[in-house]
């Protein structure tokens, strides 16, 4: 990093603060409104890298970054004096690249005047201590009932490991065509296996990452969302790629307008508590709540139970969802194979891979996310009764409408 980021990059730490105080103030979620100032800020690459990892890095941790601030503050700061404490003691703490008196002299100035005061008595005081964190929750910088939750799910040592790894700054990965996506959702797109000439429904496909993936396997995507700007997204990527096989449709998961029995796959990237991307999204660890993970993990089956009377007699079912509860894994696999006994259970793709109820885990580490999916596949006799009927499709996907 060069000089100006150190000691003069006054600029870079007000575009931070700015971004923090949207994040707070105005629930803005950390990787949109930090891409939409970046963008009109004209600031170089190096800066723009700076600025990113300053605001994931102080989200993601502040619950260790307040303990920090409050061992030398005699009452709680106003909201503006805490983020830039944030801020400074993040830098103090993660930045072993700034020297502390610049990181002090800088975070000082770019804070509001009427806190400066306050700002430098802390951050030299910060600077100038050891840290032995109460609990594992405070050094971490996680709700303790994330912490809690993953223990019981996954066991405390492995639990352990997962949540340091998500405390590294994520990596950007591109794929082959220049598309940016992390690893464990490339090795999702991989286990889809899809062929010419089938046709694959991706459910829940914004932004279009899974969906522009697996179209490169030569299949026909159909790629599904909600919500009309959401499947604008999809479109602007397939077309960006130039993909000519791929076609965005706005649709409800759970009523989705396709003909019964008629697509060969069905990828369900089903919405999620994302308890295995936290380095990725870093204010989701204090946006999800606990009752979330139980409520989605109903959504999700009722997603599949929507999906799998789409698919042909042979039609395969690839269920993924990027967290690491049993709730939403297992769970839901439970439910699928009570509601769905005729669906076969595809052996797990193997390393990196590692075997997770009758499918597969990815564990956070250096290269991965934490990710969970499921294979199933319909046997190729006539469907039952659940699974509609088996009416062709052109390959084009122009008569997928019901």
């Amino acid at each position: 990093m060069g000089k100006s980021n150190s000691i003069e990059g006054v600029a870079s730490r007000q575009l931070a603060l700015e971004v923090l105080r949207r994040i707070e103030d105005e629930g803005a979620y950390a990787n949109l409104v930090l891409s939409g100032e970046l963008d009109n800020s004209g600031m170089t690459q190096t800066d723009r890298k700076f600025v990113t990892d300053l605001v994931y890095g102080t989200v993601r941790m502040q619950r260790a970054l307040d303990w920090e601030a409050d061992r030398f503050l005699k009452s709680a700061p106003p909201p503006a004096a805490r983020r830039a404490l944030r801020l400074g003691i993040y830098q103090l703490r993660h930045r072993d690249d700034i020297p502390d008196y610049a990181t002090v002299s800088a975070s000082v100035e770019a804070a509001p005047k009427r806190f400066r005061g306050l700002l430098n008595a802390v951050l030299r005081k910060v600077s100038g201590s050891t840290t032995s964190f109460p609990n594992i929750g405070t050094e971490l910088s996680y709700p303790d009932w994330v912490i809690d939750r993953l223990n019981t799910d996954l066991g405390s040592e492995v639990a352990l490991d997962a949540l340091r790894s998500m405390n590294n700054p994520a990596r950007v990965n591109k794929r082959a065509d220049g598309y940016v996506q992390d690893v464990s959702s490339q090795l999702v797109v991989d286990a889809v296996e899809s062929r010419p000439a089938e046709i694959v429904l991706d459910v829940c496909a914004a932004p279009g990452g899974k969906a522009t993936g697996v179209a490169h396997q030569g299949s026909f995507v159909v790629a599904g969302d909600i919500a009309e700007k959401r499947a604008g997204l999809i479109r602007q990527n397939y077309l960006r790629l130039g993909q000519s096989n791929v076609s965005a449709l706005v649709m409800d998961a759970l009523t989705p307008p396709i003909r019964p029995g008629s697509v060969d796959v069905v990828l369900v990237d089903a919405p999620c508590s994302g308890l295995g991307v936290l380095r990725r999204r870093a204010d989701a660890r204090w946006r999800v709540r606990p009752a979330q993970v139980d409520r989605l993990a109903r959504l999700q089956h009722r997603i599949v139970r929507s999906s799998v009377p789409l698919l042909k007699p042979g039609g395969r079912l690839i269920y993924s969802v990027c967290t690491l509860t049993v709730a939403e894994s297992i769970g839901v696999d439970d439910l699928i194979a009570e509601e769905f006994p005729d669906l076969d259970v595809i052996d797990p793709p193997g390393d990196p891979w590692q075997p997770w109820g009758r499918g597969s885990i990815l564990f956070p580490d250096d290269e991965h996310d934490g990710m969970t999916m499921f294979r199933y596949q319909l046997p190729h006799q006539t469907p039952g009764k659940h699974h509609g009927n088996s009416s062709p499709v052109p390959s084009s996907g122009g008569v997928l409408l019901g």
